[in-house]
Parts: C-alpha cells; structure tokens; sequence
C-alpha cells in the first residue's frame, strides 16, 4: 500500500534471497536504505520517481525481508562488496544491465563499493548524509563519537549487541532513529512499524551488526586495497546531507568524498539525517536534477 503500482519481487542470489519492490518504466534507479529501516524509507519518494525511472527499493542483505546469510569471522557475506554483488545480481535478474544508484546511510556505502567495483554498470550514484566510511572512522572527534555511538557499539563481539538490542528491541529502534536530528515525528507511522517489525527479528538485530562490524574491517581492508590499485569511482557522485546532522557537524563531506570519486558534486539540504522521509520533494527534486528527466 506503501508504493502504489509497485510490485513484489523476491531475487535468488546464490544461496540466499534478497527481496523489494519495483515499479515504473524508463532508465533503471536503484534504491538503497540505511540502518535500522528497510527498503520501505524510500514511500514517499518513489513513486513519484517511478514517473521517471523504473524504480527497484531493495531490502539490504540481512535487512527487512531480504535474507540473512551465515557469517564468518571476516564478516564477509556482510562487507560492501558482497551486498554490493548481491544488489548486481538482483538488477541483472530484474533485466538491468546498467543502472543509477541513490544510498542513504548504510545503503549509501552498499552504492559506493558498486560503483568501484563495477564501473561498467552504474551509470550515476548519488549518497545521503554520509562520508566515507574509512575517512570518517579516520576523523573521530568527540562530538561524532557521542552522536555515532552506534558504530562502536554494534561492533563489539556477538552476542552482546544483539542481546542488548533483543532486551527491547522497540525502544531501541525509537531511540536511534529518533537521535536523526529531527525526532520521530518525520517518519510515517507505518514505515516506522516496518522498521520495528524488521528488528523484533533476532537474525536482522544480528545481521545488522555484523554490517557494522564488516565496516570496521573488511570493508577499511578493501578501501586501503583500492588506493594501492589506484580505483575511486569513476562516475558522476552527487553528496547530499542534513543540515541539522551530524555529518554537517562534524566532517567536511565533499573533501572527503574527493578522496574517493573523480567527479562529485552536492551539498547540504534542510533537515537531519533521515532526509528522504523529511523532506522528499526536495530529495526527489535533487535526483531528477542528477540522474536526469528523461
């Protein structure tokens, strides 16, 4: 009911299956969503991008109704690059050989590994509210470790996380997505139940810190890998964040993103963290202007 002229698919993977929606006709845009929400963030956004593109709203592995691979001490199944191979694998099946892609917060990281990785299929990427993730563990201050303590929580071995989160998962969820900046009175009612649904799941409370914890290893072992091969996204990267959030704060978004993209363009939007629920039609009206009008 979220995403009118929508339709369900479920997209096998290997061993595993990731699951969105999809609706519109026209050039192909991927969407991707950032931690702890599911594909569904993207409600007020997409169908009106779906005007324009043919909108595909994947749930991340291990997130919402996408499933949850096993792990391993390296976190592999949950680097970038892997759910970056996975969203490929979900375009290719739906018959999209070469796409746009939009990320925000944890999808945004997903969006960066597949431009890197795969240059010759995605055409544009555009990231929200974030920096890169080895520059902004890199640039730790006070301020960005008390707004962002979730990264060095999630991180700790399993199972404490996760068996902190499981004590009452949905005053945790409250609790992190109402630190956005803005409160939870940005969401609709529905996609925040959505995301309380997702967590009440102890596979995605697990799934997801072992994101995290892929973040703090894996993935900074494969950024370093990228500078010594001399790889950056070579396609055009517009950067949006909040004004009101943290990383207008506490980074310098552009500067840091120039370290890894050759082309890049974007800048601060009204609003925190969760920007496509705040303030979609600015949103949308920044990724038309992007990916174009066609």
């Amino acid at each position: 009911m979220m995403f009118p002229g929508f339709s369900d698919f479920s997209v096998n993977v290997g061993q595993y299956a990731i699951t969105g929606v999809q609706g519109g006709s026209g050039p192909a845009l991927l969407l991707l969503h950032g931690y702890p929400q599911t594909h569904v963030m993207w409600h007020k956004v997409a169908p009106a991008l779906a005007q324009h593109f043919t909108v595909v709203a994947a749930d991340l592995t291990g997130y919402g109704h996408s499933d949850k691979p096993k792990t391993d001490s390296h976190h592999t199944p949950y680097s970038k690059r892997a759910m970056a191979n996975d969203m490929l694998a979900v375009m290719k099946q739906l018959g999209h050989a070469s796409f746009n892609v939009a990320g925000h917060d944890r999808g945004g990281r997903v969006a960066h590994r597949l431009a890197v990785d795969h240059p010759e299929c995605v055409e544009r990427i555009a990231v929200l509210d974030i920096a890169p993730t080895r520059e902004m563990y890199a640039n730790v201050s006070d301020a960005f470790a008390r707004a962002y303590w979730h990264w060095y929580f999630l991180i700790q071995p399993a199972p404490f996380p996760e068996r902190m989160i499981l004590a009452d998962t949905d005053a945790y969820l409250n609790h992190k997505c109402g630190l956005g900046g803005t409160g939870l009175n940005v969401f609709d009612p529905r996609a925040l139940e959505a995301y309380r649904l997702a967590f009440r799941n102890p596979d995605t409370v697990h799934a997801a810190c072992e994101d995290y914890r892929a973040a703090a290893s894996i993935d900074i072992e494969h950024d370093d890998a990228d500078d010594t091969l001399g790889r950056q996204i070579e396609c055009p990267l517009l950067v949006l964040w909040g004004k009101q959030g943290v990383i207008e704060r506490c980074f310098d978004p552009l500067a840091l993103w120039r370290l890894r993209a050759r082309h890049v363009t974007g800048g601060a939007l009204p609003g925190g963290h969760y920007l496509a629920e705040q303030h979609p039609d600015i949103v949308m009206d920044q990724l038309l202007e992007f990916f174009g009008n066609p």
